[in-house]
């Protein structure tokens, strides 16, 4: 008993457009019609059908499913192919739900940085900003580092949100007295990470890449007077480290 394409698509637990879709890519072939010009389907394309359905079940895509449906030598390299595909595809997804369950457990933002999620609140909003690009430009190691620096530095979040605050006219009174409760913070991150100073070996993208993108982040994301702020405090950081780097060896005891 032939059957017609609802019918055909019934049986297969699939839809008349997939049929139809799968007919545009070669998968099944164009059945004889009716003396009513419907169309009409019998076991040999039900079988076709359900055998294409059951490679895209696997997770085989339909451009691949005649190669790996024929069964040749090929196959088996196909499968492990796809076989990998599929685990990136799980620890991606495993990722996010871990993400996830940090955003709901922290009522963080959702779309905090990747990784940023249980500190996100201690970052202001042009922070986060910067650590949203920062996670194209630097690898793993580096941005682990960023986030426990926001972990341990107690006072970064009152020196943040004034920063955050500051108004581009901030008179230089102002601007100094913030530069120096910056400063020994970004000091002690220059002792306990030193790859600050020369990050070269952390980087994802090219030096060149790397120096033009922070720069046009930094000028669109804060206003002159935070800039200015950041600047003298990296100075004096380097100021404040300057006596211990010249110490000699004996000096330490």
């Amino acid at each position: 008993m032939p059957w017609s394409t609802r019918e055909l698509a019934e049986l297969a637990g699939t839809t008349v457009n997939t049929i139809r879709h799968y007919h545009r890519l070669g998968l099944l072939d164009e059945p004889e019609r009716r003396y009513n010009g419907y169309k009409q389907y019998g076991v040999r394309d039900l079988v076709r059908l359900l055998r294409a359905r059951r490679l895209a079940e696997l997770g085989v895509p339909l451009s691949r499913i005649g190669q790996v449906g024929a069964g040749d030598e090929s196959t088996p390299d196909a499968l492990r192919k796809l076989d990998a595909e599929l685990a990136a595809s799980i620890e991606r997804l495993q990722r996010a739900r871990t993400d996830i369950a940090v955003i709901l457990r922290e009522n963080a933002p959702a779309d905090a940085p990747a990784g940023f999620a249980s500190v996100a609140s201690r970052m202001s909003e042009a922070d986060s900003s910067i650590i949203h690009i920062y996670t194209q430009l630097y690898d793993e190691e580096a941005l682990a580092d960023l986030r426990r620096m926001v972990e341990v530095d107690a006072d970064a979040g009152a020196v943040g949100e004034a920063i955050d605050a500051l108004p581009e006219n901030a008179d230089d009174a102002t601007r100094q007295r913030l530069a120096e409760r910056l400063a020994p913070a970004l000091a002690q991150n220059l002792v306990e990470y030193p790859w600050l100073a020369d990050p070269a070996g952390h980087l994802s993208k090219s030096e060149r890449v790397t120096q033009q993108t922070f720069i046009e982040a930094a000028v669109e994301l804060y206003n002159p007077a935070q800039l200015d702020v950041l600047g003298r405090a990296g100075v004096l950081a380097q100021e404040q480290l300057r006596p211990e780097r010249g110490k000699a060896p004996d000096d330490a005891f």
